[in-house]
């Protein structure tokens, strides 16, 4: 707090909505831990077990910590809109992390087993959301700059389709703010899209490894069964919570008043137009 006065509190509901999705998303990675321990052996690198590490890490990393990094701007509300983003970066950086150590574990397992890659509608589903996630956390979001100055960091994000539309912004100065604007609910929608699809691709995943493994006992109701299918329903709720987080408009970050003195700023500085109006 500024001066001695406190924050101003979090809208109703949003608190408990996101220690809902909290309490969800700890129980679906418990659900998933319980169900690769219990029933299917456990998790270990080098063994046939290595399979199990694909599931473990894709619910971690493309569920959780996806989920996390979209609430972000919800929780920290009244922060520094820059220690806000870093923290945003390093939960999708995490994510990727992870789920590039399932890709990878799966791969292998694959390979070791003499089974094909690549054949399933899971494995397609989640390829394609894997690398357009690897696309949007590459591009991220352009740097706002400090009172109109150093310009140039926002072209210190790496390489992709949206950093190349990213710096544009800065390069054209005369279209950069309104393209700012325009390009933000963009990238909110596609994280929105990204983080249902994941949670698709999971579902799919669980309903292939049932058929593959417990396909003759399957539909008598075993345990494995539905503490699989209890998990599959636990990512959805979790979704559920934080897609209603995310798109309640009451409940976006607003912008703190030294952010709205910096956009008006980068505003007339990348359109040229001065305070009192003249060019």
């Amino acid at each position: 707090a500024m001066d001695g006065v406190p924050p101003p509190a979090s809208p109703s509901g949003l608190s408990a909505y996101v220690a809902v999705s909290q309490l969800l998303g700890l129980t679906l990675l418990a659900t998933t831990g319980a169900w690769l321990g219990r029933y299917r052996g456990g998790v270990a690198w080098h063994s046939p077990l290595q399979f199990n590490a694909h599931p473990l890490c894709m619910v971690l990393g493309m569920v959780f910590l996806q989920g996390d990094a979209l609430l972000v701007y919800r929780v920290f509300r009244h922060e520094a809109k820059r220690s806000t983003k870093a923290l945003h970066v390093l939960l999708h950086g995490l994510a990727l992390v992870i789920a590039l150590v399932g890709i990878i574990a799966i791969f292998e397992s694959h390979r070791s087993k003499g089974t094909p890659d690549m054949y399933s509608l899971h494995s397609w589903c989640g390829m394609a959301t894997f690398v357009l996630y690897l696309l949007q956390v590459s591009a991220g979001e352009p740097l706002a700059p400090l009172g109109g100055q150093r310009l140039h960091r926002a072209c210190d994000i790496p390489v992709s389709p949206q950093w190349l539309l990213g710096c544009g912004f800065f390069l054209f100065p005369g279209a950069s703010f309104s393209l700012r604007v325009r390009y933000k609910p963009q990238h909110i929608f596609f994280g929105i899209a990204l983080f249902i699809f994941s949670i698709t691709s999971c579902l799919l995943g669980i309903t292939e490894m049932l058929l593959f493994k417990i396909s003759d006992s399957y539909s008598h109701f075993v345990p494995e069964g539905i503490l699989a299918n209890t998990l599959g329903v636990l990512l959805v709720a979790f979704g559920l919570v934080v897609s209603y987080v995310l798109t309640r408009e009451e409940w976006k970050r607003p912008p703190l008043a030294e952010e709205m003195a910096l956009s008006m700023d980068f505003k007339t500085l990348t359109e040229g137009e001065s305070p009192g109006g003249g060019s």
